[in-house]
């Protein structure tokens, strides 16, 4: 996947047990972000940037969805004990998490496997993608997100 694409559909189950799609979003714009899994450090002050700033997202006229490939039953239990105020969407089969260029070979204590690789799309209202962040540093990222949505 590549900037200026159309961004691949996706039909998912999200927390409190909807159904997302794609064309949910039709004439906004759109930020995913990937985070490898629920309730861990880096993964927790993302959400919670993303929720921190989900008033200022709403103004510049984006919906923000957070994706991991965990049971929503653990998306769930997330959202809850943090107070997130963003979607939570699982993809345990990986299906959106390849389409969009976020599973993939990472490497820890020198072993390789795959996994979710920390990655941020932004679609525009046009449906086709506006910016991708691959290996983000969470530290400023929703910030910088939030600009780049801002400028669109």
């Amino acid at each position: 996947m590549a900037e200026g694409q159309k961004a691949p559909a996706f039909r998912l189950p999200r927390d409190g047990g909807n159904v997302v799609t794609l064309s949910d979003y039709a004439d906004q714009k759109l930020v995913l972000f990937f985070y490898p899994r629920a309730d861990t450090p880096g993964c927790t002050r993302e959400a919670i940037d993303f929720t921190r700033l989900k008033g200022d997202f709403a103004a510049a006229g984006t919906a923000v969805l957070g994706i991991s490939a965990d049971p929503l039953k653990a998306q769930e239990k997330f959202r809850d004990k943090h107070s997130l105020g963003i979607p939570l969407i699982s993809d345990e089969h990986h299906e959106m998490l390849q389409a969009y260029g976020a599973w993939g070979e990472k490497s820890m204590y020198g072993k390789t496997f795959l996994g979710i690789l920390r990655t941020t799309v932004l679609i525009g209202s046009d449906g086709k993608v506006a910016r991708i962040w691959r290996n983000v540093r969470v530290d400023g990222h929703a910030d910088e997100v939030l600009a780049a949505a801002r400028s669109l």
